[in-house]
């Protein structure tokens, strides 16, 4: 039995963000380029068992002494509908390497209010700046698989019957990195 499927794309960004230093939670949807990957999902997309399929790539720096962690969450309308966890950083200096985050999440369940879910699926966050990463030249890079440390959890509910706005959130515990957002897809896929 052949199962129909198709995707499409809602959104394929290209064009650096703004670099975020702060140890506080920040959109890396910020600076000129980056506040065009606003996306906005109309009112009724979301149900049961629909999913997006969220990359992002960027850079992350992160210092030997106080490394720190890194936490992604994706918002829809200011609400956390997803939440990769704190995630240590490497303790070997880490400047300007690549990341990639990429998520897929379904709807579990629709709805006003705070009816509408998220259940994360294949997640995952891939970088050198992972605690205890090899050298490039001597391995590849680290992967975690998300949300961190735990079993996946559906994020806090929405309303699915109104319009979303998404939005990705970034935070580092220590002051001492950088993040930097450089591409950004989402991708419906039913």
């Amino acid at each position: 039995m052949s199962l129909n499927t198709w995707q499409e794309t809602l959104l394929a960004h290209r064009g650096d963000g703004t670099a975020l230093t702060a140890a506080a939670a920040a959109s890396l949807l910020q600076g000129a380029s980056a506040t065009r990957a606003l996306y906005t999902f109309p009112a009724n997309f979301f149900e049961v068992n629909k999913a997006v399929h969220i990359v992002a790539a960027g850079r992350i720096s992160c210092a030997v002494t106080t490394p720190g962690t890194a936490r992604f969450d994706v918002r829809l309308g200011g609400t956390v509908v997803w939440d990769s966890l704190a995630m240590n950083l490497n303790i070997v200096a880490k400047v300007n390497v690549h990341w990639l985050l990429d998520l897929i999440l379904y709807c579990q369940a629709a709805g006003s209010g705070t009816t509408a879910t998220l259940f994360p699926g294949a997640c995952t966050w891939s970088s050198e700046a992972v605690i205890a990463s090899p050298l490039p030249t001597v391995g590849s890079s680290g992967t975690f698989l998300l949300p961190y440390n735990t079993a996946p959890v559906v994020g806090a509910g929405f309303s699915s019957v109104v319009s979303n706005q998404f939005d990705l959130f970034f935070t580092q515990t220590a002051a001492t990195g950088s993040v930097q957002l450089h591409t950004l897809k989402i991708v419906s896929l039913n």
